[in-house]
């Protein structure tokens, strides 16, 4: 059974580092910086949620502190999206430099 915890625990860990290198790879693209940045911050986003979740059951005995993590991930990158896209849209008052 520790075998194939173990084997799905770095099955998780390695879909999360993928994620990581597939997040990167629009930013040489020639799409929209915003495109850029929110493929980067969702596949990163994906990517360290996966990777969590491969921590989580390779060492259980830290469940408060690994859920944790995947919550604030959750909410920090959504709320950083709405700020980025609020102050790149040319309605804001931060946006723009009339």
């Amino acid at each position: 059974m520790s075998n194939i915890i173990n084997v799905l625990s770095y099955t998780c860990i390695g879909i999360g580092v993928f994620f990581w290198f597939w997040g990167t790879f629009p930013l040489l693209g020639n799409r929209s910086v915003l495109f850029k940045l929110h493929s980067l911050s969702v596949a990163d986003t994906l990517g360290s949620m996966i990777i969590i979740v491969g921590l989580l059951l390779k060492i259980p005995s830290r469940w408060p502190m690994l859920t944790l993590a995947i919550i604030c991930l959750a909410i920090w990158n959504t709320v950083m999206g709405y700020v980025l896209a609020y102050c790149s849209s040319s309605s804001s008052s931060g946006g723009s430099y009339e």
